[in-house]
């Protein structure tokens, strides 16, 4: 497996390997990669920021569904000037390559929280911009379920910043036309795409007749939303050539970060497997590189955008 190249080229951004943590799974800090080694990672993706502290959606927030999880938590946290005095500098000291995901109610929001992150910019990978969270507001107001919302985001959001900085935008499934809105994004300055959130999902507690989650519905994550998601990237990736993108969604394994590379992502994200195992991410590595060694695939770029229709 050591002769196997796992370089990632995401954009402008070269990480030793295409593999990194999805947003809202492995902690602010440092609290999971302390269970293992952040380093072995192509990144780790910080949970969602806002430019103020945010106390998240009432609970239950989480029920094991079948093949997946449903969650809402809300985007709980505490902002990006605490998170950057607080939370940063230990996942930096475990040797952690960290993506910063921030959100918000409005466009301003998004260039606020933006904005206070320039000063930490030289620390940081990358930016992802989540557009897409199902588990805060009705879905009529997540910004990627419009392709003007979505971009009016992304050019706040990269006005704060030199142009050299990669800016990635997350976007839902749940939406009318995903390549409009991937479009749209990429158009108005974003590097690339994450792609997908959760898909919008309701747990029934029959016997009280009630919602499981405190906030009524949430998002479903896990293995049951690999195949949308391998399906949206692909979509993607056919209409957009050349863009970057992270898969996500239902990567547990190296031979799923396989599937998602052939569908024409760059990199791989790895999300509700850390659930169950904080190292899962690091599995994803070691299974990615033994599978390319099994099948002569000397570096794993030349799987990206393989799949053959």
């Amino acid at each position: 497996m050591s002769a196997v190249d796992l370089t990632c080229r995401l954009g402008p951004l070269t990480l030793p390997n295409p593999v990194v943590t999805a947003s809202g799974t492995f902690g602010r800090g440092d609290e999971v990669a302390r269970l293992g080694d952040p380093a072995k990672l192509g990144a780790v993706t910080a949970k969602s920021l806002s430019h103020f502290s945010w106390e998240g959606n009432p609970a239950p927030r989480v029920w094991e569904a079948t093949a997946g999880m449903l969650n809402s938590v809300g985007l709980q946290n505490p902002g990006v000037e605490a998170w950057l005095d607080h939370d940063l500098p230990p996942l930096l000291a475990r040797g952690a390559r960290v993506i910063v995901s921030i959100w918000g109610r409005s466009v301003d929001d998004y260039a606020k929280a933006a904005a206070a992150l320039v000063p930490a910019l030289p620390r940081l990978t990358a930016v992802e911009v989540n557009v897409s969270c199902p588990n805060l507001e009705a879905r009529g107001h997540m910004f990627a379920a419009d392709p003007e919302a979505t971009a009016a985001v992304v050019v706040a959001t990269r006005e704060q910043f030199p142009a050299e900085v990669a800016v990635f935008a997350k976007l839902s499934p749940t939406v009318t036309d995903l390549v409009a809105v991937a479009d749209a994004a990429v158009a108005a300055g974003a590097t690339g795409l994450t792609l997908i959130n959760t898909v919008l999902g309701l747990a029934i507690d029959a016997e009280t007749r009630r919602p499981r989650l405190g906030a009524g519905g949430g998002g479903l994550s896990g293995p049951a939303i690999k195949p949308v998601a391998l399906r949206a990237v692909a979509d993607v990736a056919a209409a957009l050539p050349g863009t970057p993108i992270i898969g996500t969604g239902g990567v547990r394994t190296g031979l799923d970060a396989v599937e998602m590379l052939l569908a024409g992502a760059s990199a791989v994200g790895v999300g509700t497997a850390t659930f169950f195992d904080p190292r899962a991410a690091e599995h994803v590595v070691t299974g990615l590189a033994r599978w390319c060694a099994d099948h002569g695939v000397a570096r794993s770029a030349d799987l990206v955008g393989g799949l053959q229709w």
